[in-house]
């Protein structure tokens, strides 16, 4: 049975993309075990992810072009076996609404080094309308989290050539 993984922002343009389009790369040799998808709390429908964040994941080898913003809806919090948010603003948003995904949000930072074990909530800044830098600082924070949360998954981690 296939694990529904979703990422959760404020608007669906520029974190929950990068870590949308990270996890499928850390698991494309596992892809019929996944359902990957990305949302915003506040995300309009139908726009594009940031130019910004289409760059960088580019840089990558990573090609999010085709990403169009989606809100959050109950269905896809009921269908997601895990749901992880950039930010505790994020987790209490989508708790105020559903309270019953307690058990399956988390900030997806909880798989940043070790913080989980330091109980620290540590949030990944909105890099919207940020330098180039920023969102290259942003992406490698994301990439960390995402590549120890596969790992938790069982899928080993993949050569990186940067």
């Amino acid at each position: 049975m296939k694990k529904n993984i979703l990422f959760v922002c404020t608007g669906n343009s520029c974190r929950s993309v990068m870590a949308e389009g990270l996890f499928k790369q850390a698991v494309s040799d596992h892809a019929n075990g996944f359902l990957v998808g990305s949302a915003g709390v506040s995300a309009m429908d139908g726009y594009p992810a940031s130019v910004e964040t289409i760059h960088v994941m580019k840089e990558h080898g990573i090609d999010m072009s085709n990403h169009r913003s989606r809100r959050v809806t109950a269905a896809m919090v009921r269908a997601a076996d895990r749901i992880l948010v950039m930010e505790l603003m994020h987790k209490l948003m989508i708790l105020e609404d559903w309270p019953e995904a307690a058990e399956k949000v988390h900030l997806l930072t909880e798989y940043a080094g070790n913080a989980k074990a330091r109980g620290l909530e540590i949030e990944i800044p909105d890099p919207i309308r940020m330098s180039g830098s920023f969102y290259k600082n942003v992406f490698q924070l994301i990439r960390e989290c995402v590549t120890r949360l596969a790992e938790e998954f069982g899928i080993e981690k993949k050569n990186d050539t940067d």
